[in-house]
């Protein structure tokens, strides 16, 4: 019996002379997919030739996987025996989006993963300070080509899983079988509780100032060059407010220089572990995300921060837009007006019921995607089109 998944991942790999070494997070995901899945699993991942900043050592026999390294471009039939129920690839890949001809005539079922629309891919090119114009636009020019190969191969699919709204919602009326998950790292256990909830609502109705958090890489693609502006026109309106940034990037050095004027009221920090310490300093010491990304593509930082029980406030990108309208955890602003963002933390201000509604509703939903859930949802799906759902 044909049992076997493949799983054609993007994850890193290095081949060193001490052995194989992996990305950390992927091992431990894997750990999950072996459980979850009745038969055999492998995976074909492409050597990196970099570094990884947090790589693990994997000696031989130490995965509970079959594993294969292969250079870039080289085909994936060779790692297709008799035995394979189901393969599983990133169709944001485009190494990967020839695979509906692979598979045809083996008896193969294919399944995509998808997270970024065309619109989400071209505006991170065109907000790339590594390249100039020129090379900017022969990407998008490259990016507008591939997008033919990506809907085709989403049609030649057996099923697609869509990481997102915005991605479910523009190629989902390709594809036979749609899936959409919402991805995050935060289980039922990281959640925060109903005494922390408790307890930031009663500071709240206490009129305490309000905390600001936020967290990620500080880059122009993600808005890092608007959490000072924002907080500059909060101080105008009157608002007192503190906002803690954690990560590093390219706009750090912009953020860091720019700190004197607010007087220790907003803070700097070096990126800190996710679950021993960020999660459970947004559970406890922060009332608002603050979030200035301006992409639709599916950030987990949304719920993450809501299954703190932190209300978000976000621009109205279409991936925000999705979340908080069926959740009802937060504020829209239009996309890239500033002023307006900082409108939606200061009517927090001024209604903290509001605030307190919002940051209830953000935690339920957040409950409602939790990792442990959606994971195993997205794992039933796989084994319902490998035609081995128990």
């Amino acid at each position: 019996m044909a049992d076997r998944l493949v799983i054609y991942s993007t994850a890193p790999a290095q081949q060193r002379q001490d052995g194989l070494w992996l990305d950390a997070k992927f091992v431990q995901g894997m750990e999950r997919h072996v459980a979850e899945w009745p038969g055999p699993v492998s995976v074909v991942l492409r050597d990196a030739e970099l570094p990884l900043p947090f790589g693990v050592h994997c000696p031989p026999g130490s995965l509970g996987f079959d594993l294969a390294v292969i250079p870039r471009g080289a085909p994936i039939l060779p790692h297709l025996g008799r035995d394979v129920a189901l393969l599983v690839a990133a169709a944001d890949d485009h190494e990967a989006l020839d695979f509906p001809a692979v598979v045809h005539g083996l008896g193969v079922k294919l399944v995509y993963v998808l997270e970024y629309t065309l619109g989400t891919r071209l505006r991170i090119l065109w907000m790339d300070r590594k390249r100039n114009p020129l090379r900017r636009a022969r990407s998008a020019l490259w990016t507008l080509k591939q997008e033919h190969r990506l809907r085709a191969a989403l049609r030649g699919a057996d099923a697609v899983q869509f990481n997102g709204y915005p991605a479910y919602e523009a190629y989902r009326g390709l594809v036979r079988d749609a899936h959409l998950y919402l991805d995050n790292r935060l289980s039922a256990s990281m959640m925060a509780t109903e005494a922390e909830m408790t307890a930031r609502a009663d500071r709240l109705r206490n009129g305490a100032p309000l905390r600001l958090i936020h967290s990620g890489r500080l880059e122009p693609m993600k808005g890092a060059q608007d959490l000072l502006p924002v907080m500059d026109m909060l101080a105008a309106r009157g608002v007192d407010a503190t906002l803690d940034i954690y990560g590093t990037g390219s706009s750090g050095a912009d953020i860091s220089a720019g700190l004197d004027r607010f007087e220790g009221r907003v803070r700097l920090h070096d990126p800190v572990d996710f679950a021993r310490e960020l999660v459970p300093i947004n559970r406890t010491g922060a009332d608002v995300f603050l979030s200035c990304h301006r992409q639709s593509d599916p950030s987990c930082t949304y719920l993450e921060a809501m299954g703190c029980g932190l209300a978000v406030a976000g621009f109205d990108n279409a991936m925000w837009r999705g979340v908080q309208t069926r959740s009802g955890g937060g504020g829209l602003a239009p996309l890239g007006n500033v002023s307006a963002l900082a409108d939606v933390v200061a009517g927090w201000h001024h209604d903290r019921e509001a605030l307190v509604t919002a940051s209830a509703k953000a935690r339920a939903f957040a409950v409602d995607h939790d990792f442990d859930r959606v994971f195993s949802a997205r794992m039933a799906h796989w084994r319902k089109v490998a035609e081995l759902e128990n």
